[in-house]
């Protein structure tokens, strides 16, 4: 049940076609990991706090530093040392008290990562290299936990869904791993994936809209296009290909 007051702070998407209480309902009683609470992770966080995601698990192992603050809105001057867990999670328990903040001061591993995302019903990836984006995706098949990969570079970016066994996942696209390393991005660029990323989120959650499955959304901020890249899951994916290596 809703109450009255989120009644009256949720009445503008409630009154989205196909939406409703029910679909509120259902946000409401969603568990969302965020991995990653850096230029993605915060303003997912930021939109998926604000439409009223009843439990939203934060996960990141880093400190606040003062170059994070050209695009992880999250975080303020004051916040540099901060956990980015404690400090994403304070904004937005400021913002929407009705929701819980679950922050998890923790590097996703090999060893940690089932744990991490049980019991949620969608995994957000909001990470920043590909190694742990592709052991996120792995768990999110092997658990058949809906997952939404997006990624950004300068002014450039993209977005795709996974529903696992359903549609391609990241390792279908990701054919290789690059080697990490500092890559430019403007403020702008993560905030549009993020919303993006926010928005397929809430349509897993509701069941309203297409998803991005087996399409890659990609963004061209500089020429300012976005294209939609068709997909196919590939029959000899080793993730998602043969459920048996899952």
């Amino acid at each position: 049940m809703l109450s009255p007051e989120e009644l009256k702070r949720y009445d503008r998407q409630m009154i989205i076609p196909g939406f409703g209480e029910h679909g509120q309902e259902k946000i409401k009683n969603a568990r969302v990991v965020i991995a990653g609470a850096g230029g993605l992770g915060s303003p997912a966080a930021l939109y998926l706090a604000a439409a009223g995601v009843g439990h939203i698990r934060l996960i990141d192992s880093d400190v606040v530093e003062l170059s994070n603050l050209n695009r992880q809105v999250l975080h303020w001057q004051k916040d540099i040392g901060r956990k980015k867990v404690e400090s994403a999670s304070e904004k937005l328990a400021a913002m929407n008290p009705n929701i819980h903040i679950e922050p998890i001061y923790e590097n996703i591993n090999e060893n940690n990562v089932e744990k991490l995302v049980s019991g949620c019903d969608v995994i957000v990836d909001a990470m920043d290299n590909l190694n742990t984006r592709l052991l996120i995706n792995r768990v999110a098949v092997k658990f058949n936990i809906p997952f939404v990969h997006g990624a950004v570079y300068g002014l450039e970016g993209h977005v795709m869904t996974v529903i696992p066994h359903a549609s391609a996942c990241i390792r279908c696209l990701y054919k290789a791993t690059p080697p990490r390393h500092k890559f430019p991005v403007l403020v702008t660029t993560p905030a549009l994936i993020a919303s993006v990323q926010a928005t397929e989120t809430i349509k897993i959650l509701t069941g309203i809209g297409t998803l991005l499955t087996n399409r890659l959304l990609v963004y061209d901020g500089a020429s300012m296009k976005f294209t939609v890249l068709q997909l196919q899951r590939d029959a000899d994916c080793e993730v998602c290909g043969n459920p048996l290596k899952t």
